[in-house]
C-alpha cells in the first residue's frame, strides 16, 4: 500500500485533502485578511499549484510556503494592476476614451504643452504626451527647445513613438527659445518672450489650442497666463485648485487656492468660491457643490480676521451653497465639494498631503510582522498599500487648474512625470470639455464678483 502524503519526503505534514498545513495556513490567513477578497480564489489556487510544484523538489517546508507565498503575491500584483487607483478616472467616462469602446478623431482636441517644463524636462513630458494621444481624444502641441528635445527622444528612446504619432496628426512640434528656469523668478516670462511656457500661451490665445499644460515654474506659468490670456473680468487674482482625495474613492474636493496668493482678501476668497463652484459643477459632476471656508472651527466667531470678514461673504451668496467653516480634519471627509483659503494656508495643505501617502506606506511596512509571517503578510497586502499610497498621493493626480484666467490652463507638479502628464492632460480636456470657460465668462458678464464682495 502506497505511503500517505504526509509521509512523503520533503512535503511536511499534511491535512486529509494532500494539501501541506502551512499552504492551509496560509489560505485561511489571507481569507480573513486580505482587503481584495475577490482575489482570494486566484491566490489560492496559484498558491495551491506552486505548493504542490515546490514540494516535490524542495526538502522543507519554509521553502514551500515562501514559494507558495512568492507565486500568490504575484498574482494578486497581476490581477491587481489594471485596477490601481485613478484618481481623475471617471472624468475620462463619455469623452471618447478607450472605455467608450474608441476615440472619435472628430472629437479630438488640442492641447499646448510646455515641453521644457518640470524637473525632469522635456523626455517624460513627451512619453507622457506620447501615452495621451493613445488613451485620450486629445492632439498635442509640443512646444520644446529643439536641442533639448532631440537630446531627451534619443535618451528615452521615443524615435518610433515620436515619427509614428507625427505621421498621425496626434502630434506637432512647436520650436521654442531658451526655457524658464525652475527657481528663476516669475517675471523673468517678459524678457524671456520666446520661451516655451509663452508660446504655450500664446497657441491658446491664438485658438490654435483649447488648454495649456506646464509642470513648469508655477510662479512664471501664472504670471505668463496673466500677462498672455489675462484675468476675467470682475477676478482680481486667479487662483490654483487642486483635486485632494476623499475617503470615497469616486469623490474629490476642490481646494483652492493651494500657491498662487501667498496673501488674500475676503474679497478674493468670495471670487474663489464662485470659481470653484463652477469648476467642481461642471466637471465634477456635483449638483449643487457644498462650499466650506477652511476655518480652525466650526463656530462663525472663531477664526483670524481673513475667516471672520470672509464667512459673511459667503454665507449671503445665493449662487452657490455655503455649507459653512471647514476645519482641518474635514478637508479628506467628503463633506465639502469646495474648499477656499488663502495661498499660504493651502500650499502647506497641499504638501502635507503629498507627504502622507508615503509616509503611510512606511509605517504599515514596518508594522508588518517580520520573518516567514511578514513575508506571507507582504506577499498579499503589498498590492494593496500601494493603492492606498496612489489615493493619498497628491502628484498621481496630475495637476491642478489655474482658475481666473481667460483660458483653460493645468499647472503639473515640478517632479511630473508620464503617469502625471497623462492625467493632467485628462484635467485639461474634461475642463475644456465641460464648457468651463463658458460658465466663467457668463459669471462675469452677468455680475462682477469683486463688485459683489464690495
Amino acid at each position: 500500500m502506497p505511503p500517505k502524503p504526509a509521509d512523503a519526503p520533503g512535503h511536511g505534514p499534511t491535512n486529509r485533502r494532500g494539501r501541506p498545513k502551512a499552504i492551509r495556513r496560509l489560505v485561511i490567513w489571507y481569507r480573513r485578511n486580505a482587503a481584495v477578497t475577490s482575489l482570494v480564489g486566484t491566490a489560492t489556487a496559484t498558491a495551491n499549484a506552486a505548493g504542490s510544484m515546490a514540494g516535490s523538489m524542495a526538502g522543507s517546508v519554509v521553502t514551500t510556503a515562501g514559494t507558495a507565498a512568492g507565486a500568490a503575491g504575484a498574482a494578486a500584483n497581476t490581477v491587481l494592476q489594471p485596477l490601481v487607483f485613478d484618481p481623475l478616472r471617471r472624468l475620462q467616462k463619455g469623452v471618447g476614451g478607450p472605455d467608450d469602446g474608441g476615440i472619435d478623431d472628430a472629437r479630438r482636441l488640442w492641447v499646448a504643452v510646455d515641453g521644457m517644463g518640470g524637473d525632469y524636462a522635456p523626455g517624460p513630458i513627451l512619453e507622457g504626451c506620447l501615452r495621451a494621444v493613445r488613451l485620450l481624444p486629445v492632439r498635442v502641441k509640443f512646444v520644446a527647445e529643439t536641442a533639448a528635445l532631440e537630446a531627451a527622444v534619443a535618451e528615452c528612446d521615443l524615435g518610433e513613438s515620436l515619427k509614428a504619432a507625427l505621421e498621425e496628426g496626434l502630434l506637432e512640434l512647436v520650436p521654442s527659445g531658451e526655457s524658464v528656469g525652475m527657481n528663476e523668478e516669475a517675471t523673468v516670462v517678459r524678457k524671456k518672450r520666446d520661451a516655451s511656457i509663452n508660446m504655450a500661451m500664446d497657441l491658446v490665445k491664438a485658438g490654435q489650442a483649447t488648454a495649456v499644460y506646464s509642470a513648469g515654474n508655477s510662479g512664471a506659468v501664472m504670471a505668463s497666463a496673466i500677462f498672455r490670456l489675462g484675468r476675467l473680468k470682475g477676478i482680481d487674482r486667479p487662483a490654483i485648485g487642486a483635486l485632494f482625495p476623499t475617503k470615497d474613492p469616486e469623490q474629490q474636493v476642490l481646494v483652492l487656492d493651494v500657491g498662487a496668493n501667498m496673501d488674500a482678501k475676503p474679497a478674493y476668497l468670495h471670487q474663489w468660491a464662485l470659481l470653484g463652484n463652477i469648476y467642481s459643477r461642471d466637471v465634477l459632476q456635483v449638483k449643487q457643490p457644498r462650499i466650506g471656508l477652511l476655518n480652525i472651527g466650526e463656530e462663525e466667531c472663531k477664526g483670524n480676521d481673513l475667516a471672520l470678514k470672509t464667512h459673511p461673504l459667503l454665507a449671503a451668496e445665493t449662487r452657490f451653497r455655503f455649507a459653512g467653516n471647514c476645519e482641518g480634519r474635514d478637508v479628506l471627509s467628503g463633506e465639502f465639494d469646495v474648499v477656499v483659503c488663502d495661498g499660504f494656508t493651502g500650499n502647506v495643505l497641499l504638501k502635507f498631503l503629498e507627504s502622507v501617502g508615503s509616509v503611510l506606506l512606511d509605517v504599515l511596512k514596518a508594522e508588518l510582522p517580520r520573518g516567514r509571517r511578514g513575508k506571507v503578510g507582504s506577499a498579499f497586502l503589498m498590492s494593496n498599500l500601494r493603492r492606498i499610497k496612489k489615493r493619498l498621493d497628491h502628484a498621481e493626480h496630475g495637476g491642478a487648474l489655474l482658475l481666473g484666467v481667460n483660458g483653460v490652463c493645468v499647472i503639473g507638479h515640478g517632479s511630473s512625470k508620464a503617469l502625471s502628464v497623462v492625467s493632467a492632460l485628462r484635467i485639461a480636456h474634461s475642463a475644456a470639455n465641460h464648457g468651463v470657460m463658458d460658465d466663467l465668462q457668463q459669471l462675469s458678464e452677468s455680475e462682477s464678483p469683486a463688485v459683489a464682495c464690495g
